[in-house]
């Protein structure tokens, strides 16, 4: 007699940060044989887990070697990566979540796959709730300031669009919603720094996906000394590990930070 048996997915090598930190949110982490070498949240899978990968680029033969049941990838971006797993007989998962709602779902795919779905259903209820609670305080200040976002200086690159709906979200209005929309950088590349000056933001964050924020030369750009948020030195950083991935870190502290900024910001304006 055969004998057939289902089983959800026991070793996974995880390609991005935000799977990872999500499986071990879930409880699921023994299931993860391999993660991103960019990968700090959880700090425990930094010194538990195999790297494997960068971010378009990965260590095929040792990934074949953890002989993986499962690789999950992010976007387009690792799509030479699955393809390169799939040739050799490796089941590959890319997700494309790029809004807070396709995060949110995001976490909800992970739970079903590993058979944790009422533990995802939990997560995503609290985070859900905690939104809601950060959009209701957002309702009670006097105003909403303008906020460029900065992902990268050189080009400069402004907001995806999980980082400006929390924008909105905490507050805030993003200078540029209409480029969040696009799913490339290539596409929100900002290349007259004029537009910036024009939109006045009363707030710049930057966050240079890895690269330390530097204030100074931001304010040092040709003309920047008229847009509101240099004049009154409120030009900020959030690490790219907290706001940057499209995950739990994100929707918790990252959000915080933001909420942060401009609760302080407008309670000076008052």
């Amino acid at each position: 007699m055969l004998n057939l048996k289902a089983k959800y997915p026991e070793r996974i090598v995880c390609l991005t940060e935000e799977t990872t930190e999500t499986l071990y949110l879930l409880g699921e982490q023994d299931r993860i044989v391999g993660i991103s070498g960019f990968t700090v949240r959880p700090p425990q899978a930094r010194k538990e887990k195999p790297r494997v990968s960068a971010f378009t680029s990965a260590k095929i033969e040792k990934i074949i070697d953890l002989q993986p049941d499962l690789v999950i990838g992010f976007s387009d971006l690792q799509a030479d990566i699955a393809r390169d797993l799939i040739k050799r007989g490796v089941n590959v998962l890319l997700l494309n979540h790029r809004s807070v709602s396709e995060i949110l779902s995001m976490i909800l795919q992970l739970a079903a796959l590993t058979g944790a779905t009422d533990k995802g259903q939990q997560l995503v209820q609290q985070y859900i709730c905690d939104l809601h609670a950060c959009a209701a305080r957002a309702q009670q200040r006097s105003r909403r300031p303008r906020i460029y976002f900065e992902e990268w200086d050189e080009p400069m690159i402004s907001a995806i669009r999980w980082v400006s709906e929390l924008i909105e979200i905490a507050g805030g209005d993003d200078c540029f919603p209409e480029l969040a929309q696009q799913a490339g950088g290539a596409d929100r590349i900002i290349a007259d720094p004029q537009r910036v000056i024009d939109a006045n933001p009363d707030i710049i964050i930057g966050s240079w996906c890895g690269k330390k924020f530097r204030p100074e030369k931001v304010a040092a750009r040709n003309d920047w000394q008229s847009i509101t948020a240099v004049k009154n030195n409120d030009l900020h950083e959030i690490k790219s590990p907290l706001i940057l991935q499209p995950g739990p870190a994100a929707l918790t502290e990252g959000i915080e930070i933001i909420e942060k900024i401009i609760t302080q910001s407008v309670s000076q304006w008052d």
